[in-house]
């Protein structure tokens, strides 16, 4: 498995320079900014979606922790997603929007709305 994580690619635009990305250096470089925001297991996912959107959009992404902060958000259980969403079922969130669900956990990462 390490080395098809290896072989993923997400794009970082430094002064007109690209730097590719593997998961191992994305993690880092986003708890390097914005330390608070993900836990590694929620990285772990945001970064897995990201990588399946370059894929499916044939579209690089900017590395963007600020963005990504502001674009997901990681909750403990799906309780504390209804404490800031309307939502009655996770079905519903599903349907309003992008839920990534971090394995062997209750927490999920939600694409804001």
């Amino acid at each position: 498995m390490g080395n098809k994580t290896l072989s993923r690619k997400l794009t970082n635009i430094k002064d007109n320079m690209k730097q590719t990305m593997n998961e191992f250096d994305f993690k880092n470089e986003f708890k390097k900014i914005r330390p608070e925001n993900f836990s590694y297991d929620g990285l772990t996912v945001l970064y897995d979606y990201l990588i399946q959107y370059e894929e499916n959009t044939d579209q690089e992404l900017e590395f963007d922790p600020i963005a990504y902060c502001c674009e997901y958000t990681e909750f403990d259980s799906f309780k504390d997603v209804q404490i800031n969403y309307d939502v009655k079922t996770l079905k519903e969130l599903e349907d309003k929007t992008t839920v990534l669900k971090i394995p062997n956990s209750e927490k999920l990462v939600i694409q804001n709305y």
